[in-house]
């Protein structure tokens, strides 16, 4: 048969959006270039934009329905629902001319000849002004699913043509400047994947909050994929480095845990209310609902999505896509590909950093989304019917919100949910109109008391934090396009690899101390030893918790070195392939005893500052096993993610022999010296590792100077101690004297050095000291890179005038 008004997804392309919309004409292009390539795309056909404007064509319907759509006031909730559902019934009781009938029903046919008789379908809209890079259009027109039958596939038709003026569609065209004529409605008819049966979400070929565009970020849940994308639940989520995966690299970079409560399954029969949610089980909930092998599969799919669409527009082009598994077959299908429209179109060079100048009572946590912060009145609105009470600069706390309370959300100062995760409703909506939003928080609505001031911050990494109260906040804006770089290598300190993404953007050179402390202390929670060794925990309260961290793993060492090695191989992704230098654990043993199970392996010791710290712990018997996990960690890090630009480097190393006792160990453990361009630092902070910096140079590839521990011990000053507090100052003649020492020695050796202390953050004079000794690096807290890179410049070119 010949069609007028179809098209199967092999006849169309992405440059047939006039005629089948954007998400038809996408799937088109990705089953005609993706599909070879080993993507799997649901087969189906688009009955086409002409077919709606024929509909009313036949039925006189045009000028009731511009009459219908005239002097609308879009902040009138009342008067736009009116109109709506006045041109929705027009729509719908236009009917479907007999010839379109035929078609439909034989393209329909023919599917199910591909698929067989059973071939449930999905019933999609697919608008002319869809999907563009600038505007997605996302969520504005209704989608049906499973179905199945004659009779129900026209009557879902019926119901998508008319879907093109939902209220929120009608809101987001006058809100865009679209006419309402100006665009018509496709409807894409393809094979219902059954994610009912397994899984689905959506993913990103960049990071959403922070933009950063060397990820795939994918989420995933029970059921079919409505509830991610609306926002109804807390989905899991993956992360997969590109460059590394390009490389041939097969692992996961980190993954979040949602909570999942419930999934989105069929109903009985096959109508258009064919779905119902319902709880999923605690097993559900407490383990991922995705294997690491689908989510590469899915990074796969992702990378070559946006290599085609970057490919057909001459530029990177980052993408937002859905996925979804079918549980008959247990194949991964991509279901919708679009341009991101939020993060890969902000311009310009102006970094803009928000800042809390001061503390406060928080009354709820969740995701956060964006990196702004705004405070104003609390409005908790429960449903649709409240929605004409808000009022601008209000801040918008619900339960989750859909595409209808859009007119709202675009007058809010914030956005506060009890549900979703980063890739909902919400979520997506606040990015577009760039404000902060803190989602999933579970209990927003019972925490904050309606109508009381908030502040809403989204500054502190990946956890959104609502506090009670006008909290008083700065915005720092920085012109990156004319800040030179100085000769010394500006590196960062940094241990919250929450915070990664977003500081990667900061000019610098890499990261000169990523802490390992704080990823345990955060990601793992318990002592290592207490993991391996659980039944000699004393605590039973603690034994239990620590049985509860590492349930889900196969054993207690896969726990602490998946955790530890997402942890840190996040860093290395965010900055890579600049050089990033971890350092291995330097808790003192009061500080590991505040660890879980901490207290049952740790000694008491009247100075831990200068106790069992640092190398002499890593082959001792009371923690070599901790070590090797520690050493397991880095070593996947290196040769399983392919993050070979990190470098080891060893603290608190007192003697030569114990230096040469930690390399041996690490060798035996696979991380040995030279092998895949591994290199191992050691930390300068102890008066014997100046004094005896040639011999240390001869076992180790770099010095990195810590200020705190060198001045401490310099001055004998415990740096814990309140009382002799006034007696610790880095500037001290004598401090300065061995920090000179330390850059003249390793340069004698050809060894690279660096600071990673506190001094050269919090005191201008220390950078400039240790410009003028000609150090090759700096580390900065993120904080003071700006401020501190414009005085090393000052000082540089002072340098180059006299010399």
């Amino acid at each position: 048969m010949t069609y007028q008004y179809i098209r199967f997804f092999n006849e169309i392309g992405i440059n047939d959006i006039p005629l089948v919309g954007g998400k038809n004409a996408s799937l088109g292009e990705m089953v005609q270039k993706l599909t070879p390539e080993g993507v799997k795309v649901p087969n189906g056909f688009a009955v086409t934009a002409e077919a709606y404007r024929y509909v009313l064509d036949s039925a006189n319907a045009w000028d009731e329905l511009r009459e219908t759509m005239a002097n609308i006031n879009p902040l009138d909730v009342e008067q736009l629902a009116n109109s709506g559902k006045r041109a929705r019934e027009i729509i719908y009781a236009a009917g479907l001319p007999d010839d379109l009938k035929t078609e439909i029903l034989s393209a329909y046919h023919q599917l199910q000849k591909e698929y067989g008789e059973s071939l449930t379908l999905a019933v999609r809209s697919s608008a002319t002004a869809e999907d563009l890079p600038t505007a997605s259009f996302a969520g504005q027109q209704d989608t049906y699913l499973n179905i199945l039958g004659d009779e129900i596939l026209l009557d879902a038709c019926r119901r998508c043509f008319a879907s093109l003026f939902t209220d929120r569609a009608i809101h987001y065209r006058i809100d865009k400047g679209f006419d309402h004529f100006d665009v018509a409605l496709s409807i894409g008819i393809m094979k219902m994947v059954r994610s009912d049966l397994a899984t689905s979400g959506v993913m990103f070929s960049l990071d959403t909050e922070s933009g950063f565009r060397d990820v795939v970020y994918i989420t995933a849940a029970y059921g079919l994929g409505e509830n991610v994308v609306q926002g109804a639940l807390e989905p899991d989520e993956f992360y997969i480095h590109k460059p590394t995966f390009e490389q041939g690299y097969r692992c996961v970079l980190k993954r979040n845990l949602g909570s999942k409560k419930i999934k989105m399954i069929y109903s009985e029969g096959h109508t258009r209310e064919a779905t119902k949610n319902i709880p999923t089980s605690k097993e559900e909930q407490e383990r991922f609902c995705l294997s690491d092998e689908d989510a590469l599969t899915l990074a796969d799919y992702a990378i070559k999505v946006e290599r085609l669409y970057s490919k057909n527009v001459g530029h990177d082009r980052p993408m937002d896509m859905e996925w979804a598994k079918d549980g008959l077959d247990g194949e991964l299908y991509m279901v919708q590909a679009r341009p991101e429209t939020v993060a890969s179109q902000k311009l310009g060079t102006i970094l803009e950093e928000y800042r809390l100048k001061s503390d406060g009572e928080i009354a709820t946590t969740g995701h956060s989304v964006g990196a702004k912060i705004a405070t104003g009145p609390a409005h908790i609105i429960s449903d649709t019917t409240h929605l004409a009470d808000f009022q601008a600069g209000e801040v918008l706390v619900a339960d989750t919100t859909t595409p209808d309370w859009e007119p709202i959300m675009k007058i809010a100062a914030a956005i506060v949910t009890n549900r979703g995760g980063r890739t909902c409703h919400a979520a997506i909506i606040a990015r577009e109109l760039g404000i902060p939003a803190v989602v999933g928080c579970d209990d927003a609505t019972t925490s904050i008391v309606n109508g009381e001031v908030i502040t809403v911050s989204c500054a502190e990494g990946d956890v959104g934090k609502v506090y009670h109260g006008d909290i008083p906040f700065e915005v720092i804006q920085t012109d990156l396009a004319t800040l030179q770089r100085p000769k010394t290598k500006i590196m960062m300190n940094l241990g919250n690899p929450e915070l990664a993404f977003k500081n990667s953007f900061l000019p610098n050179d890499g990261i000169g101390l990523a802490r390992m402390e704080f990823i345990i202390n955060e990601y793992i929670k318990a002592h290592p030893m207490a993991l391996l060794h659980t039944d000699k925990v004393e605590d039973p309260v603690e034994q239990t918790a620590i049985r509860q961290l590492i349930k889900n793993y196969d054993n207690p060492a896969d726990y602490f070195v998946q955790r530890l090695s997402e942890g840190v191989g996040t860093i290395a992704a965010a900055f890579y392939p600049k050089p990033v230098v971890v350092r291995m654990s330097d808790f003192k043993s009061n500080e590991y005893a505040s660890l879980l199970g901490g207290s049952s392996f740790e000694p008491q010791e009247d100075n831990p500052m200068i106790g069992f710290r640092g190398a002499s712990r890593y082959t001792h018997p009371a923690y070599e096993e901790g070590f090797a996990l520690e050493c397991a960690a880095m070593k996947r890090v290196r040769d399983e993610m392919g993050l070979c630009n990190v470098i080891l480097m060893i603290p608190f190393c007192r003697r030569i022999d114990e230096g040469q006792r930690v390399l041996s160990k690490m060798a035996e453990l696979g991380l040995k010296q030279g092998e895949r361009d591994l290199e191992i630092y050691v930390m300068c902070e102890i008066p014997n590792n100046v004094i005896q910096i040639d011999e240390f140079a001869s076992l180790f590839d770099g010095f990195s100077i810590g200020s705190n521990d060198l001045t401490q011990l310099t001055l004998g000053v415990d740096r814990d101690s309140e009382i002799v507090a006034f007696d610790f100052d880095e500037r001290d003649t004598g401090v300065k004297k061995m920090i000179q020492l330390a850059v003249e020695g390793a340069k004698r050796n050809n060894r690279h050095s660096g600071i990673c202390g506190q001094a050269p953050s919090d005191y201008p004079e220390i950078a400039e000291f240790l410009v003028e000794l000609g150090i090759d690096s700096i580390s900065l807290n993120p904080d003071t890179i700006i401020k501190t890179t414009l005085h090393i410049l000052d000082v540089e070119k002072r340098l180059a005038k006299t010399s």
